[in-house]
């Protein structure tokens, strides 16, 4: 059987594509003020992370260490995981820098203030170096 996966439209609509893994497509959140990923396993109708097979949870968690180890190349002060799904029910995962002198520190990111959208000659740029840092990794563009 075909896993018929399609990526979530709110997804779509808040992020840009990076690259593809072995399990999870990875994305940027299409807000400026923080350097943010998602990872998207590729499976149709799963929400929480214990619905994968254990393989694939491994996987995942793999995945998660090559998101965080890219963003290291930013030097933050932290590094924030979560996948919360309240508001997207299919299963992604957040990794996002934060720095003490982001627009929230130390508070969450979510809702806390407007995104700010990338504008095109930055987002350029960024996707490229993210590109750059995360197919040091096993990826396909």
């Amino acid at each position: 059987m075909v896993d018929k996966f399609v990526l979530h439209e709110q997804l779509v609509k808040d992020t840009y594509p990076l690259l593809v893994w072995p399990l999870c497509k990875v994305l940027l959140m299409n807000d400026s003020q923080y350097p943010w990923l998602i990872l998207v396993p590729q499976r149709s109708a799963i929400k929480e992370i214990y619905q994968l097979e254990l393989i694939e949870q491994q996987q995942l968690l793999q995945e998660i260490n090559w998101a965080s180890q890219a963003l290291l190349n930013l030097q933050p002060d932290k590094l924030n995981i979560a996948a919360l799904g309240n508001q997207v029910p299919q299963l992604h995962v957040h990794v996002i820098a934060r720095f003490k002198n982001d627009p929230v520190w130390p508070k969450p990111v979510w809702g806390a203030v407007p995104t700010k959208p990338y504008q095109v000659a930055q987002l350029n740029q960024v996707i490229v170096q993210y590109q750059q840092w995360l197919t040091t990794f096993h990826a396909t563009i």
